[in-house]
């Protein structure tokens, strides 16, 4: 799926990933320019006022006709005629996505579970159809929500997310379907509930395993009817609204232990998603600690937290008990109590080495640090080096460093945003 230029050629288009490297050039001229004249500052609004176009010429119909089509980049055939799948190279199911202008809030990696599942996402989002999405606690299953509905045809509606396990029963009816003014003590007034907010639009009904039975017959009746009716009122209201719903637990187990209705586990699961934990998508984890540590720098206005080799080469192995969550979290708190550079004393106490001594550790779950995990780990230690010493040859001149090596700059100030480095630490008044 293509963005079009309307600047361009006519029949001209761009992809959503090109258009995002337009983006990041243009970030990187603003964050990493010590000073802009005002000819370096028109360039720069006419660059943002061209982006804006291109994305505004970006319409629904565009965006998911490929989607409906059916049109997938990966080729497999039936298992039954004993020929093999034919997997595409690494990355290119990834990039095919984002080519499609697939809207994701994040990054992610390669995996095929996760690329599985982002490509179901992907079709089911322009339909109404239920999903279900079901992982371990921060797998990211909110986000999956997100990403449905943001890839949908009802991105521009009302999104509505409601925590199941939070709810008391004696509220749980007024909260998801609203009230009637005096239909019990301290109704003051008449009020929505959530399926009445979200019409039109999306309603995320988290930890939906969490739902009481009493609770389950009245949400199936809405799935069957599309009609609710306020506490305290006999009068029903239509409502139209996308349901995704999430779980960290097994709901077969549940119908079989008679706490979960099998009626509504299949209305929910016309479409099913299962999200893989962490510790199955490696090659993610130094996307997540580039993207976090960014993202924490940000929200504590200060510059992204350096991390020492070993400490990366810790986060890496780490198995990530709490998945993306506790990635994130780490990060945060990385880049709260540490100052230019963390080390294994900023992780929390729980989780920190014994011994701080750079030697790869063995994984959380037993297992020795895999050659290819050694391989990327020492790799990473010898590109961070390799940065450090180009710098302290150029004094931190980041241009300069990037004819010497014959590279692109943008792309040499992405490699220094991945280790942490700044330009200004290694310049000759320092």
């Amino acid at each position: 799926m293509k963005l079009y230029n309307p600047g361009g050629e006519r029949g001209s288009a761009m992809s959503y990933a090109a258009l995002l490297e337009k983006i990041e050039i243009m970030r990187s001229t603003l964050r990493w320019a010590t000073r802009l004249e005002r000819p370096d500052v028109e360039k720069l609004l006419r660059q943002a006022n061209t982006l804006r176009d291109e994305v505004m010429g970006l319409s629904h119909k565009e965006r998911f006709v490929q989607a409906v089509s059916g049109d997938v980049p990966v080729e497999r055939r039936h298992e039954a005629a004993a020929e093999p799948v034919v997997e595409p190279p690494t990355g290119e199911r990834r990039r095919a996505l984002l080519a499609r202008s697939f809207v994701f809030e994040g990054t992610f990696g390669d995996n095929p579970k996760l690329l599985d599942a982002l490509e179901i996402a992907e079709k089911a989002a322009p339909t109404d159809l239920p999903v279900l999405v079901d992982g371990e606690s921060g797998t990211g299953k909110e986000l999956m929500a997100k990403v449905i509905h943001a890839n949908g045809s009802r991105a521009d509606k009302p999104y509505v997310s409601v925590n199941c396990g939070a709810i008391p029963d004696s509220l749980l009816e007024s909260e998801l379907f609203g009230h009637k003014k005096g239909a019990f003590t301290g109704a003051d007034k008449d009020r929505k509930g959530k399926f009445e907010s979200a019409h039109k639009g999306t309603i995320f009904l988290d930890e939906i395993g969490e739902l009481p039975l009493p609770g389950q017959v009245k949400l199936l009746r809405v799935l069957q009817s599309h009609e609710i009716q306020r506490v305290g009122s006999d009068e029903t209201i239509s409502v139209d609204a996308r349901i995704v719903a999430a779980t960290n637990k097994n709901l077969r187990k549940l119908i079989e232990q008679g706490t979960f209705r099998e009626d509504l586990f299949y209305r929910l699961s016309v479409i099913h998603v299962t999200l893989p934990p962490l510790r199955e998508r490696k090659d993610e984890i130094p996307l997540l600690i580039a993207y976090y540590g960014d993202e924490a720098a940000e929200a504590l206005k200060r510059a992204p937290v350096a991390l020492t080799p070993r400490l990366r080469g810790f986060l890496l192995r780490y198995a990530y008990p709490g998945n993306i969550r506790e990635l994130r979290n780490i990060l945060y708190r990385l880049s709260c109590l540490a100052g230019q550079t963390a080390d294994l004393m900023h992780l929390p106490e729980d989780i920190r080495p014994s011994s701080t001594s750079a030697a790869p550790a063995p994984q959380a779950d037993g297992a020795e640090l895999s050659l290819a995990e050694a391989k990327r780990v020492a790799s990473d230690e010898a590109e961070r080096g390799c940065l450090e010493r180009g710098l302290q040859e150029v004094g931190g001149t980041v241009a300069e460093l990037a004819r010497r090596w014959d590279m692109n700059r943008s792309h040499l100030q992405i490699l220094l945003k991945k280790h942490g480095l700044h330009s200004k630490d290694f310049r000759k008044e320092h």
